[in-house]
C-alpha cells in the first residue's frame, strides 16, 4: 500500500479521520452531510465487516461504532447497477438528519430509520417493480424523499466499464475493468418504451405516504427537498440526450418548472449536472461544460430566472464537483477542475486538488484558493472526493483512495 503526500500553497494538512484498516471507507453522497449538527460526529459507508454498512466516529474520543447490520452485499441502484436486485445496502439511498441525528437508508426493500445508538425500525417498503437512487430528507427531519424509476429502465444483461487508464503515481498504471453501467442508453429506452420515474415522499415518523409524484418518461436519480420549504423539491431527468435543458427541475407541489432554457450561450447540447441548494434556498448551484468544451459554474433561483453562469479557464477541465457552504452563501467547495499555473497534463479524469472558490457572481468571477490535493483516484463512484464543508465550514471533510484503500479525510479551512 503506498501513501502520498497531500501537499498545497497554503501548507493546509490533511487529516485522516476514519481508520479501518484494509477497508474502504467513503463519505454519503455530497447531497446529504455526513456530519452531525453539532459537528461531533461522523456518518460514513465502510465495507470493513465484508459488506457495505454505516458507521459512526465519534470525532472527539475517536470511537467508531457500526450502525447497519448488512450481510448482503450492495443493492441494485442507480450508480451500483450491477448490484443485488432487491438485496442488499442501499450505497446511494443514505440521507442523514444532521439536526434530529437520525439516518434513514434502503436495505432492500426496505425503509430503514436508524439513530446513532444503532436502533433501526422499518418504516415501509419499496414497491417491487421499482429501482432507486439518490435520496433526501427534510431540513426540518420530518420528509423523506425517494425517487423511484419503473425497474425496467435498469434491466441489463451487460454492462461497459467507461473508466479510462489513471495514474497511481510513479508511473505506474492502474486499469481496473468496472462493470459500471448498462450498455445501453438508459434514457433512451425510457423515452421509447414510455417509463416513468416518482417522487415519492413518506413521513418519517408513521412511515406514511404523503405525496407520490410520477413524473413520465424521465429517470430521476437525484432529489433535494428545499432547505427553507419542504414542499419544494429540487429533481433530475439523469444522462438525457439534451441535457443542456432538461437535466434541473424544481417540483412545488402544484407545477413542474425547469431551470435551464436555451439562450443567452446555453444550448441543449451542453452537458449539466450535480445541481443542489444554496444553504438558504435562494439560488440552485451547478455545473458543467458548454458545447463548446469549456467548463463553467452556475446559479439560478427555483423559479427558473436569472441565471448566472461563469465559463472556467480552458484548462481547468478535469472534471468535479461543487458543494456549497452552510453560512456562507458566496463559497464553494469543489475536487476538480482547478489547475495550476504551469503544472503539466497528467492522464488523470478528476482533478487533484481541494480548493475554496469564492464566487463574486454579479460580476461572475472566482477566486480559487487550493486547500490541498486529494490525488484520490477516480476509478468508481466510490473514490470520488465528493468534498463538504462541516456545519461550521470550519473544515471540508473528502474521500481519497491515494493510499490504495478508500478513507475519510478532513482538511482545515484558513480564516
Amino acid at each position: 500500500m503506498k501513501e502520498y503526500t497531500m501537499t498545497s500553497p497554503s501548507q493546509a494538512t490533511p487529516t485522516l479521520v476514519t481508520t479501518g484498516a484494509n477497508a474502504n471507507d467513503q463519505l454519503l453522497y455530497f447531497t446529504s452531510s455526513s456530519l452531525s449538527g453539532s459537528d461531533d460526529c461522523l456518518v460514513f459507508i465502510s465495507d470493513r465487516s465484508g459488506h457495505p454498512n454505516l458507521y459512526l466516529k465519534r470525532l472527539p474520543d475517536g470511537e467508531e461504532v457500526q450502525l447497519s447490520a448488512n450481510t448482503e452485499g450492495t443493492l441494485k441502484s442507480y450508480v451500483y447497477f450491477n448490484g443485488n436486485p432487491r438485496r442488499g445496502f442501499g450505497k446511494a439511498s443514505v440521507s442523514f438528519d444532521a439536526a434530529g441525528r437520525k439516518l434513514y437508508y434502503l436495505q432492500g426493500d426496505d425503509i430503514v430509520c436508524c439513530d446513532l445508538q444503532g436502533n433501526r425500525r422499518v418504516l415501509g417498503r419499496i414497491p417491487a417493480d421499482q429501482v432507486t437512487a439518490f435520496t433526501h430528507v427534510s431540513t426540518d427531519g420530518q420528509r423523506l424523499c425517494i425517487p423511484t424509476t419503473d425497474a425496467r429502465a435498469l434491466e441489463a444483461e451487460s454492462f461497459v466499464n467507461d473508466a479510462p487508464n489513471y495514474s497511481v503515481g510513479d508511473g505506474e498504471k492502474k486499469n481496473e475493468v468496472i462493470a459500471d453501467k448498462p450498455d445501453y442508453d438508459i434514457d433512451a429506452r425510457v423515452q421509447a418504451e414510455n417509463l416513468n420515474s416518482y417522487l415519492n415522499v413518506y413521513d418519517t415518523e408513521s412511515g406514511g405516504l404523503l405525496k407520490r409524484e410520477r413524473v413520465s418518461r424521465a429517470w430521476i436519480t437525484h432529489v433535494q427537498f428545499s432547505p427553507v420549504d419542504a414542499d419544494v423539491i429540487l429533481y433530475n431527468h439523469e444522462w438525457p440526450g439534451d441535457c443542456g435543458i432538461r437535466r434541473m427541475w424544481i417540483w412545488n407541489g402544484r407545477e413542474h418548472i425547469r431551470l435551464r432554457q436555451e439562450g443567452d450561450g446555453r444550448s441543449r447540447a451542453d452537458w449539466t449536472c450535480h445541481e443542489m441548494w444554496e444553504a438558504d434556498g435562494s439560488h440552485i448551484i451547478y455545473h458543467g461544460k458548454y458545447a463548446n468544451g469549456l467548463a463553467y459554474v452556475g446559479r439560478v433561483d427555483p423559479q427558473g430566472h436569472a441565471p448566472v453562469e461563469i465559463a472556467l479557464p480552458a484548462a481547468y477541465h478535469r472534471y468535479g464537483h461543487f458543494t456549497a457552504g452552510n453560512r456562507h452563501g458566496n463559497w464553494l467547495v469543489s475536487d476538480g477542475y482547478y489547475h495550476p499555473e504551469g503544472a503539466p497534463e497528467n492522464e488523470n479524469w478528476g482533478g487533484e486538488w481541494i480548493c475554496l472558490q469564492q464566487v463574486d457572481w454579479a460580476r461572475r468571477q472566482i477566486e480559487w484558493r487550493p486547500l490541498c490535493q486529494h490525488r484520490s483516484i477516480w476509478d468508481c463512484q466510490d473514490s470520488h472526493p465528493h468534498p463538504i464543508f462541516n456545519h461550521a465550514d470550519g473544515a471540508v471533510f473528502f474521500t481519497s483512495n491515494a493510499s490504495g484503500r478508500r478513507a475519510v479525510y478532513r482538511v482545515a479551512v484558513p480564516d
